[in-house]
């Protein structure tokens, strides 16, 4: 048996299996690191490396725009300014088949933009829509489907702290991915807002026609305005700094914290109560996140020192498979494991390995990683762990089934995969925007 072969089934099957009976990746990772530094970075100095690789990682300044990116979701739920977003764009939208249902795709759209949360956003749009849509005769597939689907679109569209996640283990740009991940998940968005248009014209019953309370003039457009057009002026500063050149993804990041409390603020929304939950639910979020991280990198460096990383990547190269082929490869990979575990997860076990192939190949990274962001947006909505599919059955109401969720998410993972071989067959989708602002 080659050297690298036992150190890469003990220290990658031994973390995935662990993940998959349902250990918490901090933990599991944790228990894995520290049977892979007692044997491979020499027994209590490999502890101790640990230690020090854990300070190193969560101090790295490149990390910073995570927490800012979930602070200003958490104070714009928190404000109740979020829910202003959907009575605006409810009064623009007014006679399309399935109209509720394309109402909280442009709203979970408009979301994206402004919060960097796919669960925050599925849960809200999912407690205040799904029962409305019920009442009025709406199909609990089509009720709940939408929703899912652009809440884990929300991971594509700027500020995206997992986006920044990814950038940063695999040493990407993050300016690169946030920047390129807009088109497909503006592409899909469409592509949503295009398939219940002709789903429910095809099949009226799935949402049929109800009366609603229409405006005209000014009251039409007022929200509009008032709450819609602000809101995105977050995303304007966040994205327009990072293209203007005048600010790296961590000041652009500080910079839209500041806009979101000035607009809270102007709103008279902004309460000590709210600010105070906004802070919390940041520090929950992100400690677990920077807890994780600190497991990564000791992973990756055990990975290196004991040889299964050179060895993996030799086997790969080496196997006469041409790139696009490998890519594919990879791409498969990371959509299986969507099946069965969470999205970190997924960059915590695979990074190490494609990353160094990536290298090797003269791959575009941008490109590379936006695929990588659909791959795990795909994941959100894969049955039966999907973490939107669990989010939607907590806030749903009981005659949601299980069953519905399933069905109901499928033409939405079909259309995310198809758009993965468009950016897969044309990479034009994702480095063009990036391409053309550097």
């Amino acid at each position: 048996m080659s050297d690298w072969i036992f150190p890469a089934l003990l220290l990658l099957g031994g973390s995935t299996v662990l993940l998959f009976v349902g250990i918490p990746v901090a933990f599991a990772f944790l228990v894995t690191n520290l049977v892979g530094a007692w044997l491979y970075l020499g027994n209590e100095a490999g502890l101790g490396q640990i230690v020090r690789n854990g300070f190193v990682a969560v101090s790295s300044f490149s990390l910073t725009p995570i927490p800012l990116f979930i602070l200003m979701g958490e104070i714009l739920f928190h404000t109740g300014l979020a829910v202003k977003v959907i009575e605006g764009v409810e009064r623009l939208i007014t006679r399309l088949p399935g109209r509720l249902a394309v109402v909280a795709v442009v709203a979970g759209t408009v979301f994206s933009a402004i919060s960097g949360s796919t669960i925050a956003t599925t849960a809200m749009l999912g407690s205040l829509m799904v029962p409305v849509m019920l009442a009025r005769g709406y199909h609990p597939t089509m009720a709940t489907g939408p929703i899912m689907a652009i809440g884990a679109v929300d991971m594509l569209i700027p500020p995206s702290a997992l986006t920044v996640l990814l950038g940063s283990l695999a040493n990407i740009s993050i300016s690169g991915l946030l920047i390129g991940g807009i088109g497909p998940g503006l592409l899909l968005s469409t592509g949503f807002v295009l398939w219940i248009v002709i789903r429910c014209t095809m099949n009226p019953s799935l949402a049929p026609p109800t009366d609603f309370e229409s405006f005209h003039g000014w009251e039409r457009f007022r929200p509009l305005f008032q709450y819609v057009l602000p809101l995105l002026s977050i995303f304007g500063v966040v994205v327009g700094a990072m293209v203007a050149g005048w600010s790296t993804p961590t000041e652009s990041a500080a910079l839209g914290v500041v806009a979101t409390l000035a607009i809270a603020m102007a709103y008279r929304a902004l309460s000590l109560r709210a600010l105070m939950q906004s802070l919390r639910g940041t520090i929950a979020i992100s400690g677990m996140i920077l807890l994780i991280i600190m497991g990564a990198t000791t992973f990756a460096q055990i990975l290196s020192f004991s040889g299964a990383s050179n060895g993996i990547v030799e086997v790969i190269t080496g196997s006469g498979l041409g790139p696009m082929a490998i890519v594919a490869g990879m791409m498969l990979i990371l959509i299986f494991l969507g099946i069965f575990v969470d999205q970190v997860s997924m960059m915590l076990i695979t990074i190490p390995i494609f990353m160094p192939i990536v290298q090797r190949l003269g791959i575009d990274p941008i490109w590379f990683g936006i695929m990588f962001l659909i791959c795990m947006q795909m994941g959100l909505l894969l049955p039966p762990h999907g973490l939107l599919l669990m989010t939607m059955k907590g806030v749903a109401p009981p005659t949601v089934t299980m069953a519905h969720i399933f069905r109901a998410v499928a033409p939405y993972v079909v259309m995310s995969f198809i758009v993965l071989v468009a950016v897969f067959f044309f990479p034009p989708l994702a480095t063009w925007l990036p391409g053309t602002i550097k």
